[in-house]
C-alpha cells in the first residue's frame, strides 16, 4: 500500500490514489489515504481523515458531499451526493443522497434541501374533523382521519375511495426498527401509498426531484399520502413505532426506484407517472 503524501500546497496528507473533480475544498489538516474518490464540488474540513482501510477499499463521496472539520470516514463508504457529515462524526456506513449524519458512530439527523414552509400534521383539521391539506411537494397531501374519542377506547377510521385517495391492493406494517436505521430511499414508478404511523412516531421525507420536505407522524388520525414518482424515506422512528403503509399496486420489485441518481434523471426528462 503506497504511503499518504504531504501535498505542501494544501498543507494536508493527500495519498497519490486520491482521485479529484472539480473545484473540490480541501482544508489544512486533512488526511485523505488509500483509494478515495471525491466529486465535484466536495469540501473536507480541517483535520477530517479518509481512510478506506484495505487495498481493494474504496471511499467515494459524490457531488457536493461536506464533510466537515474533524470528521472520520473509515472503511469501504459511499457518501452520496449532497450529503453532509457534520463535526467529529465517525462514518463506517453508506451515507444516503442528502443526508446529514453526526455522532460516534454516525446516524442521521436530518436531511438538508428540505423545504420550509408546507404544512405539517398539527395543522391539518382539528382532531375529529376530516380534511386535507397540500404540501409544497408535488402531489404529496396530508390527511386528517375521522377521529372518535370514547372511554371505553378511541377510534380512527377512513374509507378507501371516499377519505383515502385509492383503493388499497396491499398493505404493510414496519415496526422494531433500531432508532439509527432508515427504511424507504426509493421511489414507485405508479404505485400509490398512504403513511399512518399507528404507534410511536416516525419522520417521513418526501422528495418530488425539486422539493423535499419533512413530515413527523405521530398521531393515528393523520396520514401522508405519497403519489408515484415521490422519493420517500422513513427515519427518526421511536422505540416503539408502528408505520402502517397502504399502497395501491400488489408487489412488483421492477415498480421501484432505488438510486436517487436514477430518479433525479426521470425527473429531468419529464418522466412522471
Amino acid at each position: 500500500m503506497m504511503q499518504a503524501i504531504l501535498d505542501p500546497s494544501l498543507g494536508a496528507w493527500i495519498s497519490p490514489q486520491t482521485v479529484c473533480g472539480a473545484a473540490v475544498d480541501i482544508a489544512a489538516g486533512s488526511v485523505i489515504r488509500g483509494h478515495c474518490k471525491i466529486g465535484d464540488h466536495c469540501s473536507i474540513g480541517a483535520g477530517a481523515v479518509l481512510d478506506p482501510g484495505g487495498d481493494d477499499a474504496w471511499i467515494v463521496l459524490e457531488a457536493g458531499a461536506a464533510v466537515m472539520a474533524s470528521a472520520t470516514i473509515a472503511g469501504q463508504v459511499h457518501v452520496f451526493r449532497g450529503a453532509l457529515i457534520k463535526p467529529g462524526a465517525v462514518v463506517t456506513r453508506d451515507v444516503p443522497p442528502h443526508a446529514i449524519v453526526s455522532g460516534n458512530p454516525a446516524q442521521i439527523i436530518g436531511y438538508t434541501t428540505v423545504s420550509t414552509g408546507s404544512p405539517q400534521p398539527s395543522d391539518v383539521s382539528p382532531p375529529g374533523v376530516q380534511g386535507q391539506v397540500a404540501t409544497k411537494v408535488r402531489g404529496v397531501t396530508l390527511h386528517r382521519l375521522s377521529k372518535v374519542l370514547d372511554l371505553r377506547g378511541n377510534l380512527t377510521v377512513g374509507e378507501f375511495g371516499r377519505t383515502l385517495p385509492f383503493d388499497a391492493k396491499r398493505y404493510f406494517i414496519v415496526f422494531d426498527v433500531p432508532n439509527a436505521e432508515v427504511r424507504g430511499e426509493h421511489a414507485h414508478r405508479t404505485c400509490q401509498q398512504f403513511l399512518i404511523c399507528v404507534h410511536g412516531h416516525c419522520s417521513v421525507v418526501a422528495d418530488d426531484g425539486h422539493v423535499r420536505d419533512e413530515f413527523t407522524l405521530d398521531d393515528p388520525s393523520v396520514g401522508l399520502y405519497l403519489p408515484p414518482m415521490t422519493w420517500g424515506i422513513q427515519y427518526k422512528y421511536s422505540h416503539d413505532a408502528v408505520l402502517l403503509v397502504f399502497a395501491s399496486e400488489f408487489y412488483d420489485s421492477t415498480e421501484y426506484i432505488r438510486d436517487y441518481g436514477e430518479f433525479i434523471d426521470m425527473i429531468a426528462n419529464g418522466k412522471r407517472a
